[in-house]
Parts: structure tokens; sequence; C-alpha cells
């Protein structure tokens, strides 16, 4: 204000400080020049409202009152306090009678304090500022450093729309560079102010504030807007799980040193704390060295409930690579067609130089110890089904661009009870679907029927030195295609065979996760751990094992002889919607409707990488068979890939319109499937999508990932259903690609 800047001026020329009257009066100029010309002739005088009087006398009035306000408010200390921009501001501090003061100016359009013998006081001065007897009454600003507990400090409920606008036009009026960056703020502080708005039962504020500027906000935050608007009372947050994660998790900003110098300062100048605050307290701000990212860059990354991924937390070391497999012999027999009878064993033979196995001879450089986790000893069993898995491996097709998979798609029809949930056994030999009505049902899809073990009277009978014991212990009587189990009292969300064939899993909105038997076709246990309904299931690839997770965000590791989970994989900011080992078994991936996919250590239960990309919950994940990469599938219809040692995204299949449910690559990773409720199955290069990664230091440091404009040239092929979405993808042993799915009559 005029009157106060005049005061000033003549102040520091009483005091003989010349340089820091021209620096204000330079800063006063260029407010315009009647203002510096008016502080120092006698007709500016008027100004101070002492008619008549000499100018000195007039400032001298104003600067008594302004000091007198400004040691009350400062407590025993006297300040001078000019304030004639947001960007100027000259102070000077005066303890109690040292005689004349040191004064500070404003140089440039950065605030400096004055500090005579090492006290620094900071006033601020705002519009709504007033007098009251002689003391200064500040808008209620807390300082930077103190703690918003929970929304209980708050600024002018009034200003806040004013705040938020000032700092929008700040940043759509800056370099394009910085522009991309710092729009990344928007989202982030419009939920803090408002919900602090709410909290401080500023209730029309509020309303007026999400009107005004939630048309803003990028659109895939459209559902977490939709949640917001809905809390409009402080009574509504207590409950809101969401809401009370945004407010005790820091929201992560990935931004480059310059984006960031320039929010501060502007902040700094504008004396904006209410903004400053929150992003004090709620943001997190990784902050890189080097170019600003693009908005293509950002966009890729942000979109999850919580920000982007700090990078610290893509830096621990992950052995991603395979365990080295047993070593045992591979029998010569090309003409042993009758290789299905797994119960005779194969004759020993010479062994044959086959690729998979002497593959798997060297120890990869990226794998885990042998012994890092316990894993379960081979049985017998286990060895026949790996040479026979040997075999099937050598008559496999070698898949790529030239050579399409062929698809043959499984349509559950007449499905009312509503398909939830399927599995395929690694042999291919039975499939399993989950169903709302709370069954699940198994199905053998070889000719060979599904027969359960006779009966113990019938057992004890039995010659057990017989060659054909595992024969005769079946009972013929009970052979059928189909078996349905019962015992699940809600909808079956996920469902999982164990490697060997013997037991199947099964998870469900009743909150537990049962293990059947399926030689017995009967429920062994019911793992209860959950207290809401579990979504999805995994077994490990070597047995024993198993994940699952669920409504109360975490995900939880067993194994089948414990009835109390082994590990509890705590993070997620909602619900863990799908969950898969790594093919080394010593990792676990979670998806989840917080958007984001974490990969979880097995050992200690550590999270060693958060991924964000996706904008919408995660449904579907797969391991390339290699270990190396992750692909992600999730409602916004695009399939993320992931270089899990760099923590890096390293691609972007666009093409799906709707949720992706199912992922799987071929078994020797050339071709990555997904499948949609679009009702299509797509087949992607995933050769071509891992080569040429740009995994540099400098990539790595900073997360400038380019991904390629256009996905189209990863599609090999599209194939659509008739009307049936897509929820489940399987290679055979052969790389024969079974999709399965329920046939949706509208």
């Amino acid at each position: 204000d005029r009157q106060t800047l005049v005061a000033v001026l003549q102040f520091l020329r009483r005091s003989n400080l010349r340089e820091s009257e021209e620096i204000l009066r330079r800063e006063a100029r260029l407010l315009g020049d009647d203002l510096g010309a008016a502080a120092l002739s006698p007709a500016g005088a008027g100004l101070l409202g002492a008619p008549g009087g000499d100018a000195d006398s007039g400032g001298e009035a104003l600067l008594s009152r302004v000091t007198a306000a400004a040691a009350i408010a400062i407590g025993g200390s006297v300040a001078t306090v000019a304030s004639s921009s947001p960007g100027v501001a000259a102070v000077a501090a005066v303890p109690p009678g040292k005689g004349e003061p040191r004064a500070g100016a404003a140089v440039g359009s950065h605030c400096m304090f004055a500090s005579s013998f090492g006290m620094s006081y900071k006033l601020l001065l705002y519009p709504n500022a007033f007098a009251v007897g002689g003391g200064v009454v500040v808008e209620d600003q807390p300082d930077v450093s103190a703690v918003l507990s929970a929304y209980n400090q708050q600024g002018d409920p009034t200003l806040y729309e004013e705040y938020y606008s000032g700092l929008k036009h700040f940043i759509e009026c800056s370099l394009d560079c910085h522009r991309a960056e710092l729009s990344q703020l928007f989202y982030p502080l419009f939920v803090h102010m408002y919900l602090e708005l709410v909290y401080n039962q500023h209730e029309s504020e509020a309303k007026s504030f999400f009107e005004r500027f939630h048309g803003d906000q990028e659109c895939y935050y459209q559902d977490d807007l939709r949640v917001l608007s809905s809390l409009t009372k402080k009574e509504h947050m207590k409950g809101n799980e969401t809401m009370l994660d945004f407010r005790t998790s820091k929201f992560v900003l990935r931004i480059s040193r310059d984006s960031y110098q320039l929010l501060k300062r502007h902040l700094q100048e504008k004396q904006n704390n209410q903004i400053w605050n929150i992003v004090q307290e709620h943001l997190y701000i990784d902050i890189f060295d080097g170019m600003p990212r693009s908005k293509q860059q950002i966009d890729a990354m942000v979109g999850s409930l919580a920000g982007e991924a700090k990078r610290e937390a893509n830096k621990a070391k992950v052995f991603f690579g395979l365990l080295k497999e047993p070593e045992f012999d591979v029998p010569l027999d090309d003409e042993d067609e009758e290789g299905e009878n797994e119960e005779g064993k194969p004759k020993k033979k010479k062994p044959k130089k086959d690729s998979v196995g002497s593959k798997s001879k060297k120890q990869d450089p990226n794998a885990p110890p042998q012994n890092r986790i316990p894993l379960p000893e081979l049985k017998d069993s286990d060895k026949l089904d790996k040479v026979m898995n040997m075999k099937e491996a050598a008559r496999r097709v070698r898949l790529g661009p030239e050579c399409l998979p062929s698809i043959c798609f499984y349509t559950f029809l007449n499905a009312y009870q509503g398909l939830t949930a399927v599995d395929i056994t690694d042999d291919s030999s039975m499939i399993v679907g989950g169903f709302a009505d709370s069954t699940v049902r198994v199905w053998s899809v070889t000719p060979k029927k599904l027969r359960s073990v006779k009966t113990a009277a019938d057992l004890s009978l039995i010659d057990k030195e017989s060659d054909d014991v595992l024969e005769r212990i079946m009972d013929e009587k009970t052979a059928s295609e189909l078996k349905i189990l019962y015992g699940h009292s809600g909808p079956v969300y996920g469902t999982s065979f164990s490697p060997d064939r013997n037991y199947l899993l099964s998870c469900s909105e009743d909150g537990t996760v049962r293990l059947w038997s399926l030689q017995t076709f009967t429920c062994l246990v019911g793992y209860k751990g959950h207290n809401y309904p579990v979504w999805d299931t995994q077994f490990s690839p070597y047995g024993y094992y198993f994940v699952s997770g669920g409504h109360d965000r975490v995900a939880r590791l067993w194994a089948t002889d414990h009835y109390q989970p082994l590990r509890i994989f705590a993070g997620h900011l909602a619900d863990v919607t799908c969950t898969r080992f790594h093919p080394n078994s010593n990792y676990i991936a979670t998806g989840s409707a917080d958007r984001t996919v974490r990969l979880w250590d097995v050992l200690n239960g550590n999270c060693v990488r958060i991924f964000t990309g996706h904008k919408g919950p995660i449904h579907s994940l797969a391991f390339s068979p290699n270990g190396r990469f992750l692909a992600t599938g999730a409602t916004d219809g695009r399939v993320l890939l992931w270089d899990i040692g760099h923590g890096l995204m390293v691609g972007e299949l666009k093409g799906h319109t709707d949720t992706v449910y199912a992922l799987r690559f071929s078994r020797d990773g050339e071709i990555l499937a997904s499948g949609s409720m679009d009702n299509t199955v797509r087949l992607w290069d995933a050769v071509k999508a891992f080569e040429d990664l740009e995994t540099d230091d400098f990539t790595t440091a900073t997360g400038h990932i380019n991904l390629p404009e256009n996905s189209q040239d990863l599609l090999l092929g599209t194939y659509m259903t008739k009307s049936t979405p897509v929820v489940h993808l399987h290679f055979t042993r052969r790389n024969l690609l079974l999709a399965a799915g329920a046939y949706s009559s509208q």
C-alpha cells in the first residue's frame, strides 16, 4: 500500500540507508513511476494524511503507527514492514533500546529478512490484515514447519479458490518444459485443499471450490473425484479408507530441480503459505537433476492413488533369474507315443542332448541362491512329469511373427451362475471354473475322466506291490467329466491348480481360501486370515507355497501345511486384485485397485519394486518365462511391460478397449497373449517389445523413458469372439493357446 511504502522510504533516507532506499525505489518504480516520485517529494506528504505538514512529520506519524502495531505482533521487538506488492517486502528488526536499526530490503523479487544481532522476523501483511487497537491481526497462516497433523490448521477459507487459481495461472503461464511437470501438483493440491475445507467445516466454500476446479483434473482421476465429491462433511471423512490413506501417505511427484526451484520461488514470493504447507506436509517431491520430463513421459508414469513411486523404491537388488533345474536323464523315445501313461515309468535310455536340459545346466548369474527359500523336494511323480514336459517341449512349435499359435477357445455356455474365475492345469488336462453361486467346477478336457480314490475299506484289499497300484486305487464308478465342489458361501473369485495336479485352491467372497484334493474331490483345509473377500490366489510354480490377496489391502503368503500365513505383504492403498509368483518362486507380484503393481520378496516380506503407470485397477499379471520382465493389464485397457531388474517401464501395448483380464507369455517367451472384456484375444511380439531397451544409468536414475508412439507394430493379431469376454489364457506345453470365458447373451 502506498502510504506504508512512502513511510519506509522516508525512514530509510533518515537512517542514511541510501542503497536500500534505491533498491526499494527501483522496485516501486516497476509498479509505477509516480509512486517513486511521490515518496520523495514534499507533495507526498498529502498521501500520508498530514495536510500542510512536511513529508517527514507525515511519514513519522504513519511510521509510529506501523512500528507500534508490529512491536506487539513480534513481542517486545520493533519492526518496520513495507509491502507494496506480494513480491516486495522490506523488513527491519529493532531490538528494544538498541537505537537505529539496520534494515533489510527486498532484493530482486526475493524476500530478505533483516536481522540485527541474529534475530529474524517475518511479518506477513495480507490485504485482509488490519490493525485493531495497536495490534496487527495477521490472517491465520501457520508457520511452514508446523506439522499439519490432520488438516486442523487452516487459512482463510474464502481465499482457497484464490490461492489455487493463482497457482494454476502461474503454472499455465510457465515455460512448456516446466508446465508438464508442475501440472502434476494440481490433483494432490486440489484434494488436500478440498479435504482441509471439509475437515474445518467450511462446507459451502468446499462445495464451491470443488465445483470450480474439479473439471481441470486429469480424466484418470474421475473415479477418485466421485468418491471425493461424496465427502461433504467432517463426519464423512472418518470412515473413508481411501481418503484416510490419501491423508496419511505422501503423494509422490517426480520433478526436475529447475521446475522445483521455480515453484518454490513462486510460492515464497506470493507468500502463499497455505499451498506451501500442503506441499511440505502431504507431498513427497522426488527431485532429480537433468532435463525436465515431457508431458508424454509423465503421463506414462502417473495415475496411481499415491502418485509415482519414489526412485529409491526401485533400487533394491532383485534376483530375477531362474533356478537351476535338477539334472536327470531324458529318455530318447521318439516313437513312444504312449508317453501319456504317467504311471508306467519310462525306460532309462542314453540321455538325449535336449535343448531344454542343456540350457538349465548353467547357473543364471541373476538367479537367487538355490537355497534362498526352502523349496519342496521333487517326488518321483514330479520327475516323471518333468520328463513328460521335456518330451513335449521337443515337439513345441517355435512361435514368432511368421508363426502364430492356433487358439482353442473354451466357451462356458449357460453359465447363469456367473463365471468368476478360471484356471487350467500346466499339462492342460483339466480346467476349473469358479462361480458366483459359490461352487467350484472341475472338468477334464482330455478323454480321461475324473475319478475319485476308492473308500478306505476297498483300499485295504488292494495289493500295494502291484505295478499298476496307482490305477487300482481309483474308483471307476465315480468317473465323470465334471466334478462340483461345494464349500464356499460366496462367489469364488480365484482358482489355482497345484503344479502336480493333486490339489486345487479356491478363494471367495466369504474371506476364506480352500484347498481341495483332486484325488478325493473334497475340501482338505479352509485358510482363514482375510476378513473380507479374497480376490485372487495362486500356487507357487514349485507347489507347497501359495499367495492370496483381498479387499483388506494385503497379500498373504501361505504354505499348504500351515493354517496361519507365513508372510503378510502390506503396503497397497486399496484392494489387492491379483497375485502372481515369479518363476523362481522368490518373489510375488501383486496388482491393486490403487493402480500400482508391487513386487515383494518372499524371504523377508519387503516390497522391492513399485510400478506406477496404470490409470485403473490392475486385473492381470504375467511374468516372462525368463523371469526378467513383467506384463500387467488393467481396466484402462493398456498392457504395460516392466523390466524387473532396472525397475523401469519398457513398453505400453494399446489396443484393447476394455479391462484386460488375462495375460500369458508363450512357453519360450516370444509372444504375449492378452485377453479382455472387449471380447478379443490379441497377440503381441514380445521379442521385439523387449529388444533394444534403454536401460542405461541415466534412464534408470531419472525415469526418462521413451516409449514408442505406436504399439501397433508389435500387434501380431486380434481375434474376436462372438460375445465372450476373455477371462483366462494358457499356453500348452506345445504352444497351443487355450482361452476361456463365459458367453454373454446381451
